[in-house]
């Protein structure tokens, strides 16, 4: 009996095809397929906790009760060299006792007498009681403001860093002693003006001692604890006591944000949209795609732009910085207790992740909070909620916001067109362009934007958070 041999593909017919291939078949088939996906799409936490409010005429403009405290703004540097530091003499307007002062020589002047002092980890930089005999103004590093407290321990009082200084506040003070020590603690550089040079300025100077006299007469007004002009009240009175005439004065220069935006130009053949529309229309999913990345634009634009983002708006007297470096659970407590009703946290990723890791050296869990019906981390009951796109400095520190948001309560608000020709999406519109002689159809996608700040004390930042891993 014999067994037939065994065939191999090369047998020609013994190897001839069964059934149709699956190659083939899909010629002929129609894929299950998904729409066109983009990975640049996150969370944009901010544009969806944001109130919008609609804008008519393109300006909105924030009234605000007449304030005579002056902002504590930051001084810039340049540094030449390691041993070469120099203030940028036009950034000394931001100085309470030097905001508004219109002569740029006598900031030329004073900037050239400003000497650089290296600090060490733990030196004392000024010792509570001593006179006041010089101004710093730190140029990089972090130093702490310490007294001795009620009980006899020394007790924190603030922490100050780059940018800030030390020392004008004893202008106008007949005898002015430091009410606090100051001790670094980190390396750092101290720019130092001593009192002798400041007065060598001021003698030469009509204009700047007309300026600092005005400075210090508005100081001595009445004003509450939040600066603006006092409302004089009476209470607690018996029979017929003349009670005082009061008004509430306005700020005769309000603030106006007007609206930003971004805009591209979409185009599609014409031959695209005519044959390839089964089973998805191509000018729509395009569309869709285009509109994510302005989204993400805008909300990029809405922290980081100069003129409104939130980085840049917060009042210098919002701004903390940590205690130690890394964001610990007392760093989120005094950002969020510096105002009422804070409703939202916003931080990096990376920030968050930070946050964490100090919660479990102390053997603390987060809360969580329920968002737009989704479960995300708290701290305190606040939504921590995440926003990549505050920036990380160096690869190493970032921020952590904290906002009160909406008109009712005097916070932050988005702000966006009322109507506008040809709306796609609240304050976004398609503007059909036409079609070029190449055959292409060509759209304008625009969407318009701002933010605004009702009162300085709607938005902080904690500052030179330090989010990078400890090594191990």
């Amino acid at each position: 009996m014999t067994t037939p041999e065994a065939t191999t593909p090369e047998d020609g017919a013994a190897a001839r095809q069964a059934a149709l291939s699956t190659a083939a078949a899909r010629n002929l088939a129609t894929t299950t397929k998904s729409v066109p996906q983009m990975q640049g799409i996150s969370s944009r936490w901010l544009t969806r906790v944001l109130p919008w409010v609609d804008v008519s005429a393109g300006t909105y403009r924030v009234n605000r009760r007449l304030s005579h405290a002056v902002g504590r703004g930051r001084v810039s540097f340049v540094q030449s060299g390691a041993d070469d530091v120099r203030i940028l003499a036009p950034t000394l307007g931001e100085l309470p006792t030097l905001k508004g002062f219109p002569d740029p020589e006598v900031f030329e002047d004073l900037a050239a007498r400003f000497v650089p002092r290296d600090l060490r980890a733990g030196d004392t930089l000024v010792e509570e009681g001593a006179p006041v005999e010089e101004v710093f103004v730190i140029a990089h590093g972090r130093l702490e403001k310490r007294a001795l407290g009620k009980y006899g321990a020394t007790e924190v009082l603030g922490v100050v860093a780059d940018g800030d200084q030390l020392g004008d506040d004893a202008l106008g003070r007949p005898e002015p002693r430091w009410g606090y020590t100051v001790r670094a603690a980190t390396a750092g550089t101290v720019m130092v003006l001593r009192w002798r040079a400041f007065q060598e300025v001021l003698e030469r100077s009509a204009a700047l001692r007309a300026h600092l006299e005005r400075y210090v007469d508005n100081g001595r007004r009445p004003v509450n604890r939040r600066g603006e002009a006092d409302i004089e009240l009476a209470s607690g009175h018996a029979g017929e006591a003349l009670l005082p005439g009061t008004f509430v004065d306005y700020d005769l220069r309000p603030r106006e944000y007007e609206l930003s935006l971004a805009q591209t130009v979409l185009q599609i053949h014409t031959r695209v949209a005519d044959l390839y529309n089964d089973p998805m229309n191509q000018f729509e999913q395009q569309l869709r795609l285009t509109v994510e990345a302005l989204r993400e634009r805008q909300e990029w634009e809405l922290v980081n732009n100069r003129e409104f983002g939130l980085l840049h708006n917060a009042a210098y007297d919002q701004r903390v910085n940590t205690w130690s470096g890394p964001p610990t659970p007392d760093d989120l407590d005094e950002l969020v207790t510096m105002r009422r009703g804070t409703k939202v946290l916003l931080a990096h990723p990376k920030a968050i992740a930070a946050f964490f890791r100090e919660c479990n050296k102390r053997g603390l869990v987060p809360d969580t909070a329920e968002v737009q019906g989704k479960s995300v981390p708290a701290w305190r009951g606040i939504p921590l909620l995440p926003c990549g796109k505050i920036p990380v400095v160096g690869g190493h520190t970032s921020s952590i916001l904290a906002l009160r948001t909406g008109e009712e309560q005097e916070g932050v608000i988005g702000l966006r067109p009322s109507a506008i020709p040809e709306e796609y999406e609240p304050g976004l519109n398609v503007r059909y362009m036409g079609i070029d002689q190449r055959s292409i159809m060509s759209y304008l996608v625009s969407v318009y934007y701002s933010a605004a700040v009702l009162v300085p004390d709607a938005l902080g930042i904690l500052e030179n958070v330090d989010i990078a891993a400890p090594r191990t």
